[in-house]
């Protein structure tokens, strides 16, 4: 099922929108403010945000600005009983795909949703079911590295990790992009955790001399491969 956060603060309508949409076959979350919502998204990953433009304790528009610092192609939807042509467009400024003004056609929102995900779904690259790392074979799929007469089953964090490395080989991960996308936060002890993660990743490869993980200080980490 397609996962939505929906955020809105009229507990009545944001209740109805959620039985109606779960109705279609979406797994919802609803918080009643902005607060909450980060709160609720940085707990699990999201196919689509559908968001109240004004709430109390945080907006709309923040909480779609700190949503994009942490996955810049989340999806979003805003709500609002605002029609102005200012308002429209800071929407679509901090990134929204779509935005429809309160009162509206449940099933037009319904429609939208619907196109949304689609249309990601369709722009989502495959993930390839084996990468060849010098003399390993790394399976993300059943969370697999194989090599040197080992077959060493990784922890999910071990897993999105690796994944990263792979797509920014030969160049530079940032700390804040692996941070914000893996542990959906950025401070202290999260940097602290992802620096132990690191240093199992540089154990696992480390009989490969041809693999290096360095640490750029304060900047991110490489994953040099020499072919």
């Amino acid at each position: 099922m397609n996962k939505v956060l929906l955020v809105e603060d009229d507990p009545n309508f944001g209740a109805i929108l959620k039985d109606y949409l779960e109705l279609n076959d979406y797994d919802v979350v609803l918080a009643k403010d902005g607060l909450e919502g980060m709160i609720e998204y940085r707990k699990r990953d999201f196919d689509i945000c559908v968001l109240d433009v004004m709430m109390p304790r945080k907006d709309g528009f923040t909480l779609a600005k700190e949503i994009k610092s942490i996955n810049a192609d989340q999806a979003i939807i805003f709500l609002t009983a605002r029609s102005l042509k200012e308002d429209m467009m800071q929407g679509y400024k901090v990134g929204a795909d779509d935005y429809l003004t309160k009162p509206f056609d449940s099933d037009v929102l319904l429609a939208k949703i619907k196109a949304i995900i689609s249309r990601n779904k369709r722009n989502e690259l495959p993930e390839q079911e084996h990468y060849a790392l010098g003399n390993f074979i790394f399976d993300p799929k059943m969370r697999v590295l194989t090599g040197y007469g080992e077959v060493r089953k990784l922890s999910p964090k071990e897993n999105e990790l690796l994944k990263l490395l792979i797509q920014f080989k030969n160049d530079l991960l940032p700390r804040s992009t692996a941070l914000l996308k893996i542990w959906k936060d950025d401070n202290y002890f999260t940097g602290r955790s992802m620096d132990v993660y690191i240093a199992k990743l540089r154990k696992y490869v480390k009989p490969d001399a041809r693999i290096e993980i360095q640490n750029i200080h304060s900047e991110g980490f490489t994953m040099m491969i020499n072919e």
